[in-house]
């Protein structure tokens, strides 16, 4: 019988897998493989958070794996190296794997493809898998990829997604093929300590739950913070332990301006996937420049502290960025307006945030974090680069009983509705019921003729 392997990347699943289902076709024998990568780790991405969802969700796999004869094999090192190594042990003809956009991806696959060419075996990518529509499906006439979304999504929406494949039934692993041990969470120091599990089976859990309760009314309350009526999959996305085909699939089969809203946001994701895949230096350098001279790590260096740990004095920014510390995790809105705040009215250099948010965030997505960075600093894809987000309008506004705020800024859990946006207004024994919270690092009109000036605007 002949055998393949398949090289489990940001795929992590066993239901709707193209490469898992193409090895299997002949009744071939397969090896799932997954290899910790050290040039992630040597290029600062394997954070705690990640580390540890990564660890539920090879676990999981494992043991969805050992239910269908098989089981998954974990090797750590250079990828093609061990991908060569592990099919030369299984004597295996071709290996199978998701395409991704990055551009260490790419690299990745050209190195691994002329490696196994060089033994005479073959290579099958296989394109959405990580994304509903792949990266180079769909492109405007004049240009190799789309700059603004909305014209991206007319074109998406017409698109013929493929059919989701059911899980395996049966998966034989050949004999002789050695595993490391299986990584496990609570070996990981510094994990967020509210950070969701991870897994297949968990992510299909929260799928299913949302869609009964969250989907229909996603439209009207996506920006809600404090409802956190947000489907909270994108780590799952992330790691693949759900599909983006089936995601959308099942969306439509509901219908409804909740689920039209949702897979809207599968497109968004998609778009940056295009964008990172056309121009991968967008990952560090601005899309569209602007000639802006940032404020640098050094030179606002307070302001970055006090931004980073929630202490800038304007409540829901605090909110948000402590949410993040304790979650692993922040919701949408808040991103917008947090990113907003750090880098056009502190003026920080949008890759300081970029960064930071890296470090913590479970879904930390180098297309959807990098891109919708520079969506909000006003060097990416947004056609309105100058726009700024007022966090007091935008607290009252997406917050406005101030149940979010109360929630992770447990110095204001006594002020009563929209008032805990505004605490620097108390005065005297009002004033001091909040104890230490502190007074806002900058004002807002100072912080926007900052900017303007800085644009070219004042």
């Amino acid at each position: 019988m002949s055998v393949s392997v398949v090289l489990f990347t940001a795929d992590l699943r066993l239901h709707d897998h193209p490469p898992l289902r193409a090895a299997l076709e002949g009744r071939r024998q397969v090896v799932p493989l997954f290899v910790r990568d050290r040039a992630v780790a040597a290029a600062g991405f394997a954070v705690p958070n990640r580390l540890a969802f990564l660890a539920d969700c090879l676990r999981d796999l494992d043991a969805g794996l050992r239910e269908r004869g098989g089981h998954l094999v974990v090797r750590s090192g250079d990828v093609v190296d061990e991908v060569c190594k592990v099919a030369a042990e299984a004597d295996a003809d071709e290996v199978h794997m998701a395409a991704d956009a990055s551009a260490y991806a790419h690299r990745r696959e050209r190195r691994l493809r002329r490696a196994l060419e060089a033994e005479g075996r073959r290579l099958y990518v296989h394109d959405s898998v990580t994304t509903a529509v792949g990266p180079g499906e769909v492109t405007p006439a004049s240009s190799d990829h789309f700059a603004v979304f909305t014209p991206y999504f007319r074109q998406w929406t017409g698109q013929r997604l493929r059919d989701v494949l059911a899980a395996p039934r049966s998966v034989r692993v050949p004999p002789g093929v050695g595993s490391e041990e299986l990584p496990s969470r609570a070996a990981v120091p510094e994990v967020s300590p509210g950070l969701a599990e991870g897994g297949e089976r968990a992510g299909r859990q929260r799928l299913t739950a949302w869609f009964r309760c969250g989907l229909a009314a996603y439209e009207d309350r996506h920006d809600d913070l404090a409802g956190d009526a947000t489907s909270r999959l994108s780590p799952h996305l992330h790691f693949g332990t759900l599909s983006p085909v089936e995601l959308v699939h099942r969306a439509r089969l509901v219908g409804g301006p909740g689920a039209e809203a949702f897979v809207r946001q599968v497109a968004w994701r998609d778009f940056h996937r295009q964008v990172l895949a056309a121009r991968p230096t967008a990952a560090h350098a601005d899309y569209r420049p602007k000639n802006d001279r940032w404020r640098s790590e050094r030179t606002a260096r307070n302001d970055i502290e006090a931004w980073r740990e929630g202490r800038t004095g304007y409540p829901v920014v605090d909110a948000a960025m402590r949410q993040l510390l304790h979650e692993g995790w922040m919701h949408n809105r808040a991103r917008l307006l947090t990113a907003s705040f750090l880098a056009k009215t502190l003026y920080v250099d949008w890759r300081i945030g970029a960064r930071h948010f890296l470090e913590l965030l479970v879904d930390g997505d180098l297309a959807n974090n990098q891109l919708n960075w520079q969506w909000v600093a006003g060097t990416g894809t947004d056609t309105r680069p100058n726009r700024v987000l007022n966090p007091v309008t935008q607290g009252k506004r997406h917050d406005p009983d101030g149940g979010y705020v109360r929630r992770w800024v447990p110095e204001l859990a006594q002020l009563p509705g929209a008032a805990v946006h505004e605490p620097w207004k108390l005065r005297g024994p009002d004033r001091a019921r909040i104890g230490a919270y502190p007074d806002p690092i900058v004002g807002l009109a100072d912080g926007l003729a900052r900017f303007q000036r800085a644009r070219n605007r004042g």
